[in-house]
């Protein structure tokens, strides 16, 4: 059973930074694409940041420059900076496989971890 715990969510001011981390052990790390995902109240889950596993790094155009996602595959980490957050980026944020072998995955309900919870105030 795979497990992931990330850690470094708070509360921030417009305009801060955070950095994320989440730590995946019960899995080959490795061999998978990586994401960090995030959930708004009231929204659906989105990508935010993905990474392959030759540490090619890919944004949504709406992130803007503002995040950098990176992996240590002999921790088995990954991690989030974000920088010049705002209130739009409150929400619950994840980290799971995104592709295996060029495929996408479907995440099993029981495969999410608790998520760190970012609160970005005005």
């Amino acid at each position: 059973q795979v497990q992931l715990v990330e850690s470094g969510g708070g509360l921030v001011q417009s305009g801060g930074s955070l950095r994320l981390s989440c730590v995946v052990s019960g899995s080959v790390f490795s061999r998978y694409d990586m994401a960090w995902y995030r959930q708004a109240p009231g929204s659906q889950r989105e990508v935010v940041a993905t990474i392959s596993t030759v540490n090619v790094a890919a944004y949504p155009p709406s992130s803007n420059g503002r995040f950098t996602i990176s992996r240590n595959d002999r921790n088995n980490t990954l991690t989030l900076q974000m920088n010049n957050l705002t209130p739009a980026d409150t929400a619950v944020y994840h980290c799971n496989a995104f592709r295996e072998n060029g495929v996408v995955m479907k995440i099993r309900p029981q495969d999410w971890g608790p998520g760190a919870h970012i609160t970005v105030s005005s």
